[in-house]
């Protein structure tokens, strides 16, 4: 475990704005009248982040101009969310502290959120993944708990109907100590349907090398995300809403 008080932040922002009809990348999407990416990169900014690094897609020259001077890493095929943080890995050569990964159509998570998920994983966990519990708890990733420790995170489609039950959903948001992150996700597999790296699987390989796993809730709002211009439009009213207007 390491005893730096550095952060850094990961942003995954390869995705495409396919479903809001755009041709902007997703994270352009406008947010109150800025870049959903630009309400994540001022949050951090906000905590005094040692270190940010986005992951773009090949094309996505776009985003790593909004993101400038931080650093873009390029995810050359989209393989999964595992993968997608992996491409980050030279960037972090030599870092050592706490890392965030952050999902960039995720643009309204508090600093308060964030610090309180980088606290907890100086409590002596390898993995905090931040949780929360919809009112529809849907198709989310569910989170499986024993005690206070979060032994994995089993998707909808793969879990049991007692899973099901569970309300504690995974937002996809982690804290990772950067000395046992990047052999995490290199034992990360993509045997699965859809022949990809899930960043999910971390959790279930963390606790089988006999290392800690918890979790953090925030509220359902906060770890919102937009995948629609309705959802997007429901992210402005949240944001009004926090700013009292």
């Amino acid at each position: 475990m390491n005893n730096s008080k550095k952060i850094a932040a990961i942003i995954l922002g390869a995705g495409k704005g396919t479903r809001m009809k755009s041709d902007l990348p997703k994270v352009m999407m406008p947010l109150k009248g800025k870049p959903m990416i630009r309400h994540i990169l001022n949050t951090l900014e906000s905590m005094g982040v040692d270190k940010i690094i986005t992951v773009v897609s090949p094309d996505g020259r776009m985003v790593a101009k909004e993101v400038a001077p931080y650093e873009t890493a390029v995810q050359e095929k989209q393989l999964g969310t595992g993968h997608a943080v992996l491409a980050a890995r030279k960037n972090l050569c030599g870092f050592e502290g706490d890392v965030l990964v952050i999902f960039g159509d995720n643009p309204i998570i508090t600093k308060e959120t964030f610090l309180k998920a980088v606290k907890k994983r100086r409590e002596g966990y390898a993995v905090v993944v931040l949780g929360f519990r919809p009112e529809d708890p849907a198709r989310y990733g569910r989170l499986i708990m024993h005690g206070n420790e979060l032994k994995e995170i089993v998707e909808y489609k793969d879990a049991t109907e007692e899973q099901r039950q569970i309300n504690l959903c995974n937002s996809g948001c982690m804290c990772f100590d950067s000395s046992e992150m990047f052999e995490l996700l290199g034992a990360v597999s993509n045997e699965n349907a859809a022949g990809e790296y899930y960043l999910t699987d971390v959790v279930s390989i963390a606790n089988r090398r006999g290392m800690k796993c918890g979790v953090v809730e925030c509220s359902a709002e906060e770890v919102a995300g937009a995948n629609t211009r309705e959802e997007l439009a429901l992210l402005e009213k949240y944001l009004d809403a926090r700013e009292g207007k």
